[in-house]
Order: structure tokens, then C-alpha cells, then sequence
């Protein structure tokens, strides 16, 4: 299974070293949680059994109850709206948010497809919206857009239905308030950026107090004998954050592995570049 999705940050490229750290540090008993979950690519690689997926974006957790429940009827919208796809009519599905009286109207399976749509021809495949809250991408230079696959949505959607999977949508702090020892909770915030602070996609934002936050939270989650894995830019304030030689928590251990990964979000071949990022490992220590 791969992400139905396109998303900025996505970690495919990472799986190779985020895996084996769930992995072993996850028994088969305990529960994972993805709290950032955006496209979903760890969690549709572990396939563990027992897994919390959260995010705060609303319309994407609609689109994984779809996904779940009603695959069929996705399926049928996103095969209409692929034979109908032109720029007037990404446009006219893009527009449905500007009344919401309009959007609040369309079904939750209407919704879903039009978030696959939009992200599978819009440009560069971003996800972002403007102070409202309105999906504000122009439409890509594809000629034939891959909008679905419907043999991958299916395994996605047996997956949801035969594994324990719950979905939710909240802050989250919120999302992990059940964590208990054994559990591993994956966090992969917006990210943050030397000059410019925190990637931010949606009207509510993320900042610099909310990775405060994140930090609190892990630090009580270790301290109840959970894993967590939280994934970053390498930035000054990242690192000053989860270094362990600022704080006097004698229980609570981070360590911090820098990596390098290229990122395609870039309009330009030539603009994409090796960005440094860091996964950061926190646990109780023996």
C-alpha cells in the first residue's frame, strides 16, 4: 500500500530508517500512533495491527472514514471527476469552499473526492489554504493526471476494516491522552524553517509554542514508558529544543539522528535540494 495522497514532507523516502525503529521498539501487543498523519505513508508501511492515525486537517480524516466505509462510492465520484478534468472544471470543484453554505451541503464521500482531485492535478501536488480556511492551489501542467488507484484505495480501505484502526481528528495533545507503557506515538509536525519559521498549510498554523507543547508532551509520554519518534528540519530551535543537555529530566533520553533528504516540492529540478532533517528518538532510559 502507498499514500492515496501527494503531501509535502511525506516520508517514503524515510522509511528505510523510521521502520526499523518502530519496529523495535513496538511489540505486537501495543499500539502505534501517527498524530501527524497527513498522506499516511509509515503507518500504510508498518501495517501493525493496533493504530491510532490523527490530524487536525479535518477534511483529510473525513477522507479515511471514506476510504473505509464507503470506497465504492469514492471510487465512482473520482472516475466522473477524472473523465470531466479540464481547468474549468478544476476550478469549479476547487470553488466549492467559497460558500459554505454550498460545501456544508455536499456529502462527506463528495468532500473526500474532491480533496483527492484537487490534490492530485492542482500544482505540485500542495496541499494549502488561505486565511479562510480555502483551498488555494492553481492547477498543475499535467496532461494525463494519475488521479486514483483503485486497486490501492481498496487494500487501503481492507486494511482499515481488518486492522484496529481508529480515526481521529484533533489537537494533538488530545490524540494521545490513552498512550500507555509499550505504546510508540510517531510525530511528524508541520516543519520549521531557519528564515521563515513553520511550514504552515492550514488556517489554524503551527508555531514555535505548539513544538513546545509537542516537547512537553513527549516528555510525559516517555515518562509513562512510550517510544516517540519526532521528525524535523534541523534547524537551530528544533535541535536547542530536544537536546538533552538543557534539561534536568533524569528519566527522559532524545537522541537526535541527522539525515539528509531531497525534496520534491520544488516547481524546478534544479531548486530541489538536499535539505538537512533529523529523526529524534525519545525513550526512558534503563
Amino acid at each position: 500500500m502507498i499514500p492515496f495522497l501527494k503531501w509535502a514532507g511525506g516520508k517514503r523516502q524515510l522509511l528505510n530508517i523510521i521502520i526499523p525503529i518502530i519496529k523495535k521498539n513496538l511489540k505486537q501487543e501495543n499500539t502505534y500512533f501517527e498524530v501527524f498523519v497527513g498522506a499516511g505513508a509509515v503507518f500504510l508501511e508498518l501495517q501493525h495491527h493496533n493504530v491510532i492515525i490523527n490530524d487536525s486537517n479535518t477534511e483529510l480524516m473525513i477522507t479515511y472514514q471514506i476510504i473505509k466505509n464507503q470506497p465504492q462510492e469514492l471510487l465512482k465520484i473520482l472516475s466522473e471527476y477524472k473523465g470531466k478534468h479540464d481547468k474549468d472544471f478544476y476550478y469549479k470543484i476547487r470553488a466549492l469552499d467559497r460558500d459554505l453554505s454550498v460545501y456544508n451541503s455536499i456529502s462527506d464521500v463528495e468532500k473526500s473526492a474532491r480533496l483527492i482531485y484537487l490534490n492530485k492535478t492542482c500544482y505540485n501536488g500542495l496541499y494549502r489554504v488561505n486565511s479562510k480556511g480555502q483551498f488555494n492551489t492553481p492547477i498543475g501542467k499535467y496532461e494525463n493526471p494519475k488521479i486514483y488507484d483503485e486497486n490501492n484505495i481498496n487494500q487501503i480501505s481492507q486494511y482499515l476494516n481488518t486492522a484496529q484502526v481508529k480515526i481521529k481528528n484533533m489537537d494533538f495533545v488530545n490524540a494521545v491522552k490513552k498512550a500507555k507503557r509499550g505504546d510508540f506515538i510517531y510525530f511528524d509536525p508541520p516543519y520549521d524553517y531557519e528564515d521563515q519559521g513553520f511550514a504552515n498549510y492550514q488556517k489554524e498554523g503551527f508555531g514555535i509554542n505548539d513544538l513546545k507543547r509537542l516537547k512537553e508532551t513527549c516528555d510525559h509520554l516517555i515518562n509513562k514508558g512510550c517510544h516517540v519518534l519526532i521528525s524535523n528540519h534541523a534547524t537551530a530551535r528544533v535541535l536547542e529544543l530536544f537536546d538533552n543537555d538543557n534539561y534536568e529530566v533524569i528519566d527522559v533520553n532524545y537522541e537526535i539522528h541527522r539525515i539528509n533528504v531531497k525534496r520534491y516540492i520544488g516547481s524546478k529540478v534544479e531548486q530541489r535540494k538536499t535539505v538537512g532533517e533529523v529523526l529524534i528518538h525519545g525513550y526512558k532510559k534503563q
